[in-house]
């Protein structure tokens, strides 16, 4: 497997999105859409110690997380990346967007790049995802990526998968 960090944050680029490190200055743009540890920051500050945290996960070869922009305008519209570590060749794909972007094909350019990076860079041989039972659209995202669901998890989310062959 080939893990972060990496001597240089990889940033990746397609035809609607670009994913690249967060910057301090982005930080203000996704206040609304900033977790760690599935605590939601309300304030800049908080956000900014999120980030901070989220760049120590990724020096400590536990997770990857991009801010995913818009081609078009350079706007950051949300975030994604791979996180909670990497056992058994596997990675956890998560994703955010702001309100404002749903709906426009952002998300799954974006979580393309991602599992594209993942298997090809990465080496990852299992791609995994939760989401809350409920969450529809993102269930729909995983699917129309070829995730499939593998099981309810007993804290009303649901697993879904995308698994390389050997």
């Amino acid at each position: 497997m080939n893990l972060p960090p990496y001597a240089i944050f990889p940033n990746i680029s397609g035809d609607k999105v670009s994913l690249r490190q967060i910057q301090p200055s982005d930080i203000p743009a996704i206040i609304d859409i900033s977790f760690y540890d599935a605590v939601k920051a309300s304030t800049t500050e908080e956000a900014m110690e999120m980030q901070e945290k989220i760049n120590q996960d990724y020096e400590q070869r536990k997770s990857i997380h991009w801010g995913i922009f818009d081609n078009a305008s350079g706007d950051i519209v949300g975030t994604c990346g791979f996180y909670r570590g990497f056992p058994e060749d596997a990675g956890e794909l998560g994703c955010v967007l702001l309100p404002q972007f749903r709906g426009q094909g952002f998300m799954t350019a974006a979580m393309q790049l991602a599992i594209d990076f993942g298997i090809g860079h990465m080496k990852l041989r299992r791609i995994w995802a939760a989401t809350a039972t409920e969450n529809h659209k993102a269930r729909k995202l995983f699917e129309r990526l070829n995730f499939k669901e593998v099981r309810e998890l007993p804290d009303g989310e649901v697993e879904l998968e995308l698994v390389q062959e050997a």
